[in-house]
């Protein structure tokens, strides 16, 4: 692949991941009114069930995200990609006329099983970074999320003046357009080179945990990658709902808010990494921002103004250099041949962690805004991301030296 195929492949990623978030974030400001106007009940109860369909999500993509990975190795990043998005723009379409809660839980079934996007992405950016290069690029990879996360909550505000369900109209043309779009323009990175067979032992998530994490030594990285996102994914498993309950805020005001860290996380990402990373190197970025989340964790726990929350949600975002760092870390640590694998894995330590995160966070919502609860507290959930940030560091600063990589012997297609 020559400079400008390169240059217009990772263009088309950046896009793809902007409008994949875009499609995410357009959801989550109406999620309370939409499992109130489905199910009833009161702002706890619809905590509850979100965090039961984002678990659901998650369950599925912690499941299938090694086999998906493990396919992108041996068939490509194309064509999972361009079937992941088929599937997710159906997914948002059954959404947006689902009248139960269980078919509103078959979508985050089938949604879960096909949101390859991210490690497929991350895996294409793998493909066509120099090492030097990753850090930085995982970063870009992030700012482009960020810049979705912030277009898609604020059209989600704004379009949840149209009612519940037309932000689910358009997140589905946003994932029609994106495969539209990547059926013209998205290259094949994936060749004979560092091609590998399919293998069912790397392809389920302990297989691949045990796989990587003995002969390439990125384990104890990936305990951590999975405990620091339990920790950030606190924001979209119950922002929406601290936010009503603290605040009074609407659907307008908490995509306000989203948008403004995901400004914040696309500017840190995008921009300000490159510099963090040549003054600090990765290990000090890592342990910045391990300290720097946990600081911001603390004072929106304990925040009792609406202004002052605005304030700290962008700056919150400041410490959001850990996961393109430890990627990059772990990136360099493997084979170019196991790359598919190694996003295929973080995808499924990621999905572990919002798998945990809802279910942990919306519980520790409802009982601390409980009418019998001894002590009212909102912002409980945002102490137990402190505390694991904690734990972040205790995990980094005991870790190994990770050996060179070794890259596998060239295999001939099959």
């Amino acid at each position: 692949m020559d400079a400008p195929q390169r240059k217009r492949a990772f263009t088309f990623i950046l896009i793809t991941l902007t409008l994949d978030a875009m499609g995410i974030g357009l959801i989550l400001p109406v999620m309370p009114d939409l499992i109130r106007e489905v199910e009833g009940g009161t702002i706890g109860t619809a905590a509850i069930w979100g965090g039961i369909l984002a678990t659901t999500f998650a369950v599925m993509q912690f499941i299938f995200g090694p086999v998906l990975g493990s396919l992108s190795d041996r068939f490509g990043r194309r064509p999972v990609l361009l079937i992941s998005l088929l599937v997710m723009s159906v997914d948002y379409l059954v959404m947006a006329v689902a009248g139960t809660m269980w078919l509103l839980f078959a979508t985050r079934v089938i949604g879960g099983i096909t949101a390859a996007t991210m490690a497929t992405a991350n895996a294409f950016i793998a493909d066509i970074s120099k090492p030097e290069e990753k850090s930085a690029n995982f970063g870009l990879v992030g700012a482009a999320f960020g810049l979705g996360f912030v277009l898609g909550p604020l059209m989600g505000g704004l379009l949840a003046e149209l009612g519940t369900r037309a932000p689910f109209w358009a997140a589905a043309a946003l994932a029609t357009a994106n495969m539209l779009l990547g059926v013209m323009v998205l290259p094949e990175t994936v060749t004979d080179r560092i091609r590998r067979p399919f293998s069912w032992k790397r392809a389920n998530p302990l297989g691949a945990l045990l796989d990587l994490g003995r002969k390439e030594r990125v384990g104890r990285l990936t305990f951590m990658f999975f405990l620091y996102q339990t920790a950030f994914f606190v924001y979209p498993a119950i922002w929406a709902y601290y936010a009503q309950e603290r605040f009074d805020w609407g659907p307008r005001t908490i995509g306000l808010s989203l948008g403004l860290f995901g400004i914040s996380l696309a500017i840190v990402q995008g921009w300000l990494i490159r510099y963090v990373l040549a003054w600090l190197g990765d290990r000090k970025t890592v342990l910045y921002g391990i300290l720097f989340n946990a600081a911001a964790f603390l004072a929106l726990a304990m925040v009792s103004s609406g202004t002052l929350a605005l304030i700290l949600t962008p700056l919150a975002a400041l410490g959001a250099v850990v996961i393109p760092a430890l990627q990059a870390m772990m990136s360099r640590a493997i084979p170019d041949n196991a790359q598919g694998g190694l996003q295929g894995l973080l995808t499924s330590a990621g999905a572990l962690a919002m798998i945990v995160s809802p279910a942990v966070m919306s519980q520790v919502f409802w009982v601390a805004t409980a009418e019998s609860t001894p002590v009212y507290l909102p912002g409980a959930p945002f102490l137990v991301s402190m505390l694991l940030m904690v734990v972040c560091a205790v995990v980094f600063l005991g870790r190994k030296r990770m050996t060179p990589p070794v890259t596998d012997p060239p295999r001939a297609r099959p």
